[in-house]
């Protein structure tokens, strides 16, 4: 029947279009950002895909491995290793590596994750045997160092590329463990108690500069009184001094008379003869100055009597 065989045409031909169109489509690929496609033509490398959009080739080429270019991380279990010092310990590191050529990391190695992973095993026992327990302890930094030096040479010819190995941990032994904590708790009571005598040295040294300045002070107080005690008396010797110098300086420039000096002598006399001394000794010109004194006042009596009559 035409009918049907105009319709079977029809129908292969839109399936053949399909088909094709499916081809196509499914030939177009996207590689996104930070990724890279290693395609093969024909079982041989081919070429590899950075980030955009790709047709590879129906039946001949075919992407062989989809290669992430971000920064990696990988951590690896324990591995034992043994000091120079015949100690065991069980390390385990953490490695940072970055794939820098895809080609390179496809068909260098067959596992490069368990390559590196044993090499970093078999490095990190090399540089641990030349060290001792306490050099590996306070050397974390060297090891990093020396072995992302090793493994960073050993992958290049992977495509790798190892930006940074840490080790995450180092577990000595129990037995090791405790002697540390033992070692670890005397040097903190050793420490404490060299503190502690510090601070009593400290605090008798600032007792002993105390009473030192306190009885510096105190004596510096005893002097400056006594100082001042005898300039006071210094003083009040000179100011008698200068008075009876002043009197006697007056008097002279008065010229008193005979009768005053003896007047004065008298008033000397009856000070000195105030009670107090047990015995007086009395010049012979004070006597003789006595009796014209007893003779005045006789003369003086004489002198009223005859007024009043």
């Amino acid at each position: 029947m035409p009918g049907l065989e105009a319709f079977a045409g029809i129908f292969v031909v839109v399936a053949l279009v399909v088909f094709i169109l499916a081809v196509i489509i499914a030939n177009i690929k996207i590689v996104p950002q930070a990724h890279a496609f290693v395609v093969e033509r024909l079982g041989a490398f081919h070429a590899s895909w950075g980030t955009g959009l790709h047709i590879k080739i129906p039946f001949f080429d075919r992407i062989a491995k989809r290669v992430s270019l971000k920064e990696q991380v990988i951590d690896f279990p324990p591995q034992p290793v043994i000091t120079k010092d015949n100690v065991t310990m069980q390390i385990d590191t953490v490695v940072y590596f970055q794939i820098t050529d895809p080609k390179l990391y496809a068909y260098g190695v067959e596992n490069p994750i368990s390559a590196i992973e044993n090499l970093s095993a078999t490095t990190l026992r090399n540089i641990i045997g030349d060290m001792e327990l306490d050099h590996t302890l306070t050397s974390r930094d060297v090891i990093n160092s020396k072995i992302r030096v090793i493994l960073d040479e050993a992958t290049d010819a992977w495509g790798i590329k190892v930006n940074r190995v840490e080790l995450k941990n180092i577990i000595p032994p129990a037995e090791i463990q405790d002697s540390m904590e033992k070692q670890m708790k005397a040097e903190r009571e050793r420490r404490a108690k060299i503190l502690d005598a510090e601070g009593e040295k400290r605090s008798a040294i600032l007792i002993a500069e105390g009473q030192k300045e306190s009885a510096v002070l105190r004596a510096e107080a005893v002097k400056e009184t006594k100082i001042r005690e005898a300039q006071g008396e210094a003083e009040a010797v000179l100011t008698v001094q200068r008075a009876r110098a002043e009197a006697v300086k007056l008097m002279n420039e008065a010229n008193p008379t005979e009768p005053v000096i003896a007047l004065k002598s008298l008033e000397a006399f009856e000070k000195a003869a105030d009670g107090k001394a047990t015995k007086i000794i009395i010049p012979s010109d004070i006597q003789g100055l006595a009796g014209l004194a007893v003779s005045l006042k006789e003369l003086m009596k004489d002198g009223d009597t005859a007024q009043k009559k």
